[in-house]
């Protein structure tokens, strides 16, 4: 490939490098110059172009992107079609990521111009989750770069998904006077709603007193309900009433006198240290830690995860969990999907108002475009009124500057405030702290609102979220005026990985542009476009300045 300004002349099958302004319209970034294209360049003055031309061999991003592509072994994959040098990789159905560090760091050492980005290994996935992406950098790389990385791919899994397997499950609680039955039954309900990704039943339940000899009895007991040659296969969970201190403990024991084999306690992963693995026969049992009763991650999520998967883990792999085991020190990571069950509503939707900007083009005076008001009421107040109004689903306004005074003109809507402490960062860090909110209800979908968009009404947010409902949750919607894109915009479970990776002052268009699903227009008029950023803007929208 060479690089550089060429004569336009001369350019003819060159790509751009830059998109190219023109009266007679844009010619875009990648675009490979036509013989018509170089009489419109000359015609305008244009004497050169900065492009690439191409060697014998070499393949444009696109070509390289789609070849190196179709060599990943699709198991438990579908992959988007080539963009801008890109295809992403989504989980098929919901199960455990699993990827080959040394086959993905081959992959990287080849050629800097072609990157492979994807999941931790053994990550929990959800059908419809980003889970990889191939990129090449530049607009053309050399076909003998392709051919070598297409060669590692072939030699090794970077990475797949494998489907969780539904197993019948089993409870073994134990009582003491000191636990409420209140707990133990929010533990049978938080224990149901893990199962529910793969499609697993808790088909028994028992409760009894916290002694070695009754918990056997009752793992026999379950045992015996599952036979001899159960399908879905069976698997014991024993919640204890009191933490496991010691390897001779009731839980680790009853596993034992039960007819068991204990193959590990203790966790390098925290929450979840006090964990017990063990198996009768073929049957895997979990003494689970206490932390296991609430839905937060925990290290009971990663046993029984690979459990699901197919993938036991043995005692080499628990003890090498250490590094990444900290959990509870990552206040960004969400909750489980607590709420989606195997019949919930794939169209559910989180609302997210976006308020939390500094307001930098207000000017000097102190004045904050979101309390100028607007009939009567404050900017953001009408925004927050509009969406709960909607009545779509929960709503969550992301606060940072001035959040105080932001919060006060919120009072009595309903809404979830949520202060983003990084806010001086950007618009990423206000759409990742929203994205959280949404997680952590359980849904699978997000329509994010700017919080100085005076004209959006709630019949504009049933708009888009009926044509989001018709695409059955899998497609963006976005608002447009006049064909022209705008806001707001409904994001998809299959964006959130790639949302949670944006940094600074960014939104959330290039995950759009790079997600690879179907973009849904929905025209509302110019409410789409006007945003109120300036005190001119806010007089001429109908607005009275406050402060």
């Amino acid at each position: 490939m060479k690089f550089g300004q060429v004569a336009t002349e001369t350019a003819e099958g060159a790509i751009l490098a830059h998109s190219q302004s023109l009266a007679s319209g844009r010619l875009p970034k990648g675009h490979r110059l036509t013989a018509a294209d170089l009489v419109r360049l000359s015609a305008e003055g244009i004497p050169s172009v900065i492009a690439c031309r191409l060697d014998p061999g070499d393949l444009t991003e696109d070509e390289a992107a789609e070849r190196l592509a179709s060599t990943i072994e699709p198991t438990g994959l579908r992959c988007s079609p080539a963009s801008t040098g890109r295809v992403n990789f989504y989980a098929r159905e919901n199960g455990l990521f699993l990827a080959d560090k040394v086959t993905v760091d081959g992959f990287n050492a080849v050629d800097p111009a072609m990157t492979l980005a994807c999941l931790p290994d053994r990550r929990d996935v959800r059908a419809g989750d980003l889970v990889a992406t191939i990129k090449i950098i530049p607009l053309v790389v050399a076909g003998a770069s392709v051919e070598a990385a297409a060669v590692i791919l072939k030699k090794g899994t970077a990475f797949e998904v494998t489907p969780y397997r539904a197993y019948q499950v089993h409870l073994v609680a134990t009582q003491l006077a000191s636990l409420k039955s209140s707990v133990m039954d929010k533990t049978a309900r938080v224990l149901e709603a893990r199962l529910s990704a793969s499609a697993s039943s808790l088909v028994s339940e028992r409760r009894v007193a916290h002694r070695a000899e009754e918990v056997a009895q009752a793992i026999r007991a379950a045992l015996d309900d599952a036979g001899a040659k159960s399908d879905p296969p069976p698997l014991i969970i024993v919640f204890g009433a009191s933490a496991v201190a010691d390897a001779e403990d009731v839980i680790p024991t009853a596993i034992r006198l039960a007819g068991g084999v204990v193959e590990q306690v203790g966790l390098p992963v925290d929450p979840g240290n006090l964990l017990v693995l063990g198996h009768i026969g073929e049957v895997p049992v979990i003494g689970a830690p206490g932390c296991a009763r609430s839905p937060k991650e925990n290290g009971f999520d990663w046993v029984l995860n690979r459990i699901l998967a197919g993938h036991p883990p043995d005692r080499a792999e628990m003890t090498g969990w250490g590094v990444g085991g900290l959990l509870m020190e990552i206040p960004s990571r969400p909750l489980p999907r607590l709420a989606a069950t195997a019949d919930a509503d794939p169209a559910a939707l989180g609302l997210v108002v976006l308020a939390a900007g500094r307001a930098s083009r207000m000017g000097e005076g102190g004045r904050h475009k979101l309390l100028a008001e607007f009939e009567g009421e404050a900017l953001v107040r009408r925004t927050v009124r509009q969406a709960v109004e909607a009545k779509l689903g929960p709503v969550t306004v992301v606060t940072g500057h001035r959040s105080v005074e932001v919060a006060e003109a919120l009072a009595g809507l309903g809404a979830h405030i949520e202060e983003n402490a990084d806010f001086a960062s950007g618009m990423a860090s206000s759409l990742k702290a929203g994205l959280a909110a949404v997680e952590s209800e359980g849904l699978p979908g997000m329509m994010v609102l700017l919080a100085d968009m005076p004209n959006v009404s709630s019949a504009d947010l049933v708009a888009l979220a009926e044509v989001y409902r018709k695409a059955s949750g899998k497609a963006i919607v976005r608002a447009v005026s006049g064909g022209q894109r705008g806001n707001p915009v409904i994001l998809p479970a299959a964006t959130f990985e790639a949302l949670k990776a944006l940094e600074g002052d960014i939104g959330a268009r290039p995950v759009i542009e790079s997600a690879g699903l179907a973009v849904i227009d929905v025209e509302i008029g110019p409410a789409a476009r006007l945003d109120v950023d300036t005190p001119e803007a806010i007089l001429a929208a109908g607005g009275i300045l406050k402060g």
